[in-house]
């Protein structure tokens, strides 16, 4: 999809983007089903890098402190929780720059991602760079997606983040690809970004081949301490144009409805599930903001006539277009200059 295809769908009357992106929905996701996700830091705090949104960072004086990598059983602990609760994908976040093989704590992680892997539950981790051999173990090991958003659009990208570039993240996303994991990858809405960067975003993301098997959709949860601590919450209506134009630019991926679900009404979050939403973090916190209550999504759902997809451990990777150049688009190819 190119960007003037986004441009002339984002200016059309919401309910007539909010038909089409029905529509879409219902051709590819016909079970009127939701995947229930947790997500975990496992490695909390003292982040080297310069996210401006992030509390985690180490630059920041957020009242986040550092923590160590978790121990394998409090993990296991919360992931059987998470399996108990009706979770059918189980997150692991880590605030490192990136892991490096050969390294104590990446062969933590893989110990802590076999056990997960045992319970049945898909496994998505999120550790920031990684190489082709990292990559091909976190698969071997049993994870199913990995994480990795690109946040904003590459002309925006160095205005909220300066230690690493937009090239670093679609590198990392080539290299889970080609190990064969699913990409997890997606967006933050309400970094002070324009519009023009919400649709390039969105472009980026509907070129890459293989396409992302899910999308979150985040807004903005202003942390005290850092950057952006005092950034205006996003137009409720604004955010269900973006999933609506992420259900119609990517069909085939979860669109999940993730950061930010704290600020919005039953009803807004209801106009999302319509225009596309099949995907929620669901816990009580998203690595360090709050998440709506367990009990108060089980509800919102069942009145809305939604059921809870089941967990798939086994998923393969989308397939890549063999007519198309593998991989995602890196920032250059798409008239970037990060």
């Amino acid at each position: 999809m190119t960007l003037q295809d986004l441009q002339r769908l984002h200016a059309l009357p919401l309910f007539e983007l909010l038909k089409q992106a029905r529509e879409t929905h219902e051709r590819h996701w016909p079970a009127g089903e939701v995947q229930l996700c947790t997500l975990l830091s496992i490695k909390t705090g003292g982040c080297s890098e310069d996210c401006s949104y992030c509390a985690q960072s180490a630059r920041y004086n957020s009242g986040v402190e550092a923590g160590r990598l978790m121990e394998r059983e409090a993990v296991m602990e919360r992931a059987l929780a998470a399996s108990k609760n009706g979770s059918t994908r189980f997150c692991m976040g880590a605030a490192w720059r990136g892991v490096r093989g050969g390294t104590r704590r990446f062969e933590q992680v893989l110990d802590i991602v076999r056990d997960v892997s045992s319970l049945g539950m898909e496994v998505c981790v999120t550790l920031g760079e990684l190489g082709p051999e990292e990559a091909r173990r976190l698969r071997e090991a049993g994870v199913t997606a990995y994480n990795h958003n690109l946040d904003t659009s590459p002309e925006h990208y160095p205005n909220i983040v300066t230690t690493h570039t937009y090239d670093d993240r679609l590198r990392t996303i080539r290299n889970v690809q080609d190990a064969g994991m699913s990409v997890c990858c997606g967006g933050i809405l309400g970094l002070g970004e324009t519009t023009m960067d919400r649709l390039r975003l969105l472009e980026i993301l509907a070129n890459f081949n293989p396409p992302p098997e899910s999308v979150p959709i985040n807004s903005l949860m202003p942390m005290p301490g850092t950057p952006l601590a005092e950034n205006q919450a996003l137009d409720p209506f604004e955010l269900v144009r973006m999933i609506a134009l992420a259900r119609i630019a990517i069909p085939g991926a979860k669109v999940r409805l993730s950061a930010g679900r704290t600020r919005l009404s039953d009803e807004t979050q209801a106009l999302c599930f319509f225009a596309g939403a099949n995907s929620i973090f669901y816990g009580e916190k998203l690595l360090t903001a709050k998440n709506p209550a367990v009990e108060k999504d089980r509800k919102l759902l069942a009145s809305l006539g939604l059921r809870t997809q089941a967990p798939n451990p086994g998923m393969e990777a989308p397939e890549a277009d063999p007519g198309r150049p593998a991989g995602p688009a890196f920032a250059e190819a798409c008239g970037a200059s990060a």
